[in-house]
């Protein structure tokens, strides 16, 4: 990420009382969606024969895929492609990679898809440890992109609920993070004031971006320690790191 510098993230040893509220991202914040997402596919890949059809591995299919995703998502998030169609075209998008033009396949490959990813129970190291440590200090709540029946399965199937106040999904807000009225749906819906509320997230133009913009100090979660980073108010690397600071 341009702009931004590590070294000014490094979190300090003195808590800071004024936070009541910490809002989290859910995919690749808590939940692995890489680990749980690769899962899915090879179930699907078996379920549809696809090495038959010419689909020489499930890593080379989700590799490719996963370029496919990412751009549409951004098309997805930006408003300019309906949930409909983002399901079923990243799979058509890879499928023709493979010289494979079956929009049937596409769309079936796209609800298995959504059936199966969201029941794996993947979460990072430390998750539930950090969740357990804030849970009797502060009011938890979530705030996601992803689709709301999609995400309530997550939620459900990796026991997650129990240390939420308020879960808050794009659809139900009507906008996409970073939009700020997102946050400030959340903030509302939370009864909380940004000044004495914290963001954690993996996506410095998504969920740090998007919180500053909303007046909230931000966590960002880099586990794989991607981005170089100076703006947001702090850095982790494990989510363990936030209780030197919370």
């Amino acid at each position: 990420m341009n702009g931004f510098d590590k070294g000014s993230l490094k979190p300090n040893n003195i808590r800071n009382m004024k936070y009541k509220h910490i809002f989290f991202d859910l995919d690749r914040t808590l939940w692995d969606f890489d680990k749980s997402s690769l899962e899915a596919f090879a179930e699907i890949y078996e379920l549809h024969k696809l090495k038959g059809r010419g689909v020489e591995s499930v890593e080379q299919f989700h590799k490719k895929y996963t370029v496919h995703n990412e751009k549409l998502w951004d098309q997805y998030r930006k408003g300019t492609l309906s949930k409909e169609d983002l399901r079923g075209r990243r799979f058509y998008l890879t499928l023709k990679e493979f010289g494979i033009d079956d929009s049937e396949l596409a769309e079936n490959l796209g609800m298995d898809y959504i059936r199966l990813s969201p029941l794996k129970n993947n979460l990072f190291p430390q998750a539930i440890n950090i969740l357990e440590y804030l849970y009797p200090k502060y009011e938890l709540h979530i705030i996601t992109n992803g689709f709301q029946e999609v995400q309530d399965i997550k939620i459900e199937a990796s026991n997650l609920g129990r240390y939420f106040k308020t879960i808050v999904t794009s659809e139900e807000a009507g906008v996409k993070k970073p939009n700020t009225g997102i946050f400030d749906y959340a903030l509302k819906k939370a009864g909380a004031s940004a000044s004495e509320s914290l963001m954690v997230g993996d996506d410095p133009d998504v969920d740090i971006l998007g919180a500053q913009k909303s007046n909230m100090d931000q966590v960002l979660f880099d586990p794989n320690a991607t981005f170089v980073v100076k703006s947001a108010t702090y850095y982790v690397v494990c989510l363990d790191e936030m209780k030197q600071f919370l």
